[in-house]
């Protein structure tokens, strides 16, 4: 998921439009309405929970730890961001 969110901002960046930029955009908007639902954790968090006492915000997730802390604020923002790019593409061409 984070290497769709770069994508986006690439392609916002780039003005490039391909079948992989709306599949990455889909499956971003997809992820938020699943976080939405599940009140802002991902679905397979308590799954993991199971499995350790460990309670790092990375312990579910291959990120380093601040990143992990914070990763719904930066790539939210990142992917505002390449959207917003895209779109100003979109009405200039």
């Amino acid at each position: 998921m984070a290497s769709a969110v770069i994508y986006i901002l690439y392609a916002g960046i780039t003005n490039t439009f391909n079948t992989i930029l709306w599949i990455a955009i889909g499956l971003i908007l997809l992820e938020g309405v699943v976080l939405l639902i599940n009140k802002w954790t991902c679905p397979l968090t308590p799954l993991a929970e199971k499995y350790t006492s460990n309670r790092e915000p990375n312990f579910d997730i291959y990120l380093p730890k601040w990143l992990a802390k914070h990763n719904k604020t930066i790539f939210t923002s990142l992917f505002i961001i390449g959207l917003l790019l895209v779109i100003i593409n979109l009405i200039r061409n």
